[in-house]
């Protein structure tokens, strides 16, 4: 499948229609909303779903070939936000604080992201290992240390242990661990014991998702037209390229297979909107969050979501097919 057969595999699924029916709705005005406890309920079943599938696949992985992806995220995590931030030094006249903050949001994940990136490389024939789903969670937190090392910012500055804390038991990291453990634990017999809610059900629920996060995407951009210049603007079109790229060349050197090499390429290309957000919110409080969440969740998400995840697993199953 080339890359034009990929992209309107992935444009023509209902979760990314859904997703732009979304955009569309917040950029109109329209008054289309999903009740945030709705929308809450509705981003646990997605994380706990993706989680405990990924748990009953690693029960049947290579524990040598986890180990080495988890290194090699944990890696892109740290060492991405050196990149954007010297862009963004390079490219704007940001304050060196808001750049370590932007910078921060994209060496972390977006797990939204993440799961869209799995149902497409499924609905591809193109599945990933199970373990990816524990890369996804070491790649949260070592981007916040990162960034907070080039705003110049000693760890036990700016509520350090508060901070700490704030990523460690970050709900949705919880959530994702305890239930990759669950399903690593009971393997194929517990998938099987769940699998109309965790399997038949999930892309329908997915769907509603990402119409909600499409509204909350269009709303970020509406609000933040005009605001941004448009050097930090392009900064959430070409940075996950060079996070993806990147990424490539890691899962090559480690040998992962192209749907495993197309996630962690999504992984290293997306950007935190949850977590690191919270985070800086602690450690960086003169940071301006305006800036950071219009780069990552109005223009690298879509991006992403649209463009970059066809083109992550075609670039894959070029290199490594």
């Amino acid at each position: 499948m080339d890359l034009f057969d990929l992209a309107a595999a992935n444009l023509i699924s209902p979760p990314i229609l859904f997703f732009l029916l979304g955009l569309v709705a917040a950029l109109v005005r329209s008054d289309l909303a999903i009740p945030e406890a709705v929308a809450k309920g509705i981003s646990i079943y997605l994380v706990m779903a993706i989680g405990f599938k990924g748990g009953a696949e690693m029960a049947a992985s290579p524990l040598v070939a986890a180990a080495m992806a988890i290194v090699a995220g944990i890696v892109l995590s740290a060492a991405l936000p050196f990149i954007s931030f010297n862009a963004l030094r390079l490219t704007s006249r940001l304050p060196r604080v808001d750049a370590a903050a932007i910078a921060a949001h994209y060496g972390s994940i977006s797990i939204v992201t993440f799961i869209a990136a799995s149902d497409a490389g499924m609905a591809m024939g193109l599945a990933a290992a199970g373990f990816m789903v524990a890369v996804a969670a070491a790649m949260e937190a070592p981007a916040i240390f990162s960034g907070l090392a080039l705003a110049g910012r000693r760890e036990g500055e700016g509520g350090g242990g508060t901070m700490i804390r704030e990523i460690a038991f970050n709900d949705s990291i919880v959530l994702l661990i305890g239930a990759f453990a669950i399903g690593w634990a009971t393997g194929e017999r517990g998938m099987t014991m769940v699998q109309p809610f965790f399997g038949d059900i999930f892309r329908g629920v997915l769907c509603l998702f990402l119409l909600d996060m499409g509204l909350v995407a269009g709303r970020g951009l509406r609000r933040s037209a005009g605001k941004l210049e448009w050097r930090v603007l392009v900064h959430g079109l070409y940075m996950p390229l060079i996070g993806a790229a990147i990424a490539l060349g890691l899962a090559a050197l480690i040998g992962l297979e192209p749907g495993s090499a197309a996630l962690l390429m999504t992984l290293a290309a997306s950007a935190s909107y949850i977590a690191v957000p919270a985070a800086m919110r602690l450690a960086l409080p003169e940071a301006d969050p305006s800036v950071s969440l219009t780069l990552s969740l109005g223009i690298t998400f879509p991006f992403n979501l649209v463009f970059g995840i066809p083109l992550y697993f075609a670039a894959a199953q070029w290199a490594l097919g």
